[in-house]
């Protein structure tokens, strides 16, 4: 009992370590995942801004151009006045509106030009057509004029901020162009190294669908395995698909900042042979990024440094058996599930 005990203690110290050096990595996940989050906020609110600003700019160009109207309006207006209670006659000057000195002012007259009787009579009925001059017509322009001038700022501060948020996101835009291409090319040249090693020659690239849209392109897998011809990888068989896919998996972590990765029966499809070069490749990673993998592969569990199988007793109660397989003493767990046993994984 001592010994079974001091053994569930020390697996608990292992997972309890495992739980330590799998937590920073899960931090910076939800780290990295709020962070594409915050950015994808950021450039909705940015677009919302410019509808909105769009649509303020609207409204302020449509009031400007009621108000333009009204003013040309009343300018029309204005002068049509001016112009009814104007008099020309031939040799006259301008004189002042004053009275008496615009009637002193006046010239000597020997008699009437011909038709003046006809157009005096004309510019009186115009005249009582348009009845008495309206005293507030000048401060309604005033009113008008400044309103315009106020709404002409408005629009001008609109303008400005529009350009403002467009070189912003232009900015960003550059930005995620560069960082995704950068990305890319990078994923893209490991992927080939990946393909020519596990598959011992051959060529593999990835490819844009639409290089001069980012936002909506895809990426297009070309492989040819030695001794083929380049194809689309759909038309792989399913060792070559699966050693493809191998490639690019290992290409993303080796290029990423991933602490770790699962993978899940990778190998299922893989012979003899490709199973010793994918465990190159596992090892390779292994140097860089802890890989926890799913298999019922014995060459790939006897690749592993720990192995972690699922077995059922005569008491038909499921155990949970571990065991270090890097040169150190093996140490069979005991951990037991208090359910009947289900189907595991060795």
């Amino acid at each position: 009992m001592t010994a079974s005990r001091s053994e569930q203690e020390r697996l608990q110290a292992q997972l309890g370590e495992l739980d330590a050096r799998l937590g920073p990595g899960q931090a910076e996940l939800t780290s990295l995942t709020q962070a594409g989050a915050l950015r994808e906020q950021e450039m909705a609110e940015l677009r919302e801004a410019i509808h909105r600003r769009e649509m303020e700019r609207a409204q302020v160009m449509a009031e400007i151009e009621r108000q333009k109207d009204k003013l040309a309006s009343l300018q029309n207006q204005i002068e049509t006045d001016l112009e009814s209670v104007s008099i020309s006659l031939p040799g006259a000057t301008q004189l002042p509106l004053e009275g008496q000195a615009r009637l002193e002012s006046l010239p000597e007259v020997p008699e009437l030009p011909p038709g003046i009787d006809r157009k005096v009579r004309s510019l009186r009925h115009t005249l009582r057509r348009i009845g008495g001059v309206d005293p507030e017509a000048l401060a309604e322009y005033q009113e008008l004029d400044a309103r315009h001038g106020f709404l002409s700022s408005q629009a001008e501060d609109l303008r400005q901020a529009m350009a403002q948020l467009k070189e912003l996101i232009a900015r960003l835009d550059r930005e995620m162009r560069e960082r995704f291409l950068s990305s890319f090319q990078a994923v893209a040249t490991e992927f080939e190294n990946y393909f020519t090693n596990l598959f011992k020659g051959g060529s593999a690239k990835l490819l844009l669908t639409d290089p001069q849209d980012l936002t909506t392109t895809g990426v297009e897998i070309i492989a040819q395995p030695p001794g083929k011809r380049r194809q689309n990888v759909a038309l792989l068989s399913g060792g070559e698909k699966a050693l493809t896919g191998v490639a690019l998996v290992f290409a993303l972590l080796k290029t990423g900042t991933s602490p770790f990765c699962v993978l899940d029966e990778v190998d299922a499809m893989l012979d003899e042979v490709n199973i010793r070069r994918f465990h190159e490749a596992l090892l390779q990673l292994a140097q860089q990024v802890q890989v926890i993998i799913i298999t019922h592969n014995r060459m790939t569990i006897e690749a592993a440094d720990t192995v972690y199988g699922i077995t059922m007793g005569e008491d038909s109660v499921s155990r949970v058996l571990s065991l270090r397989l890097d040169g150190q003493e093996p140490s069979p767990g005991a951990r037991r599930e208090r359910e009947p046993a289900k189907a595991g994984r060795p």
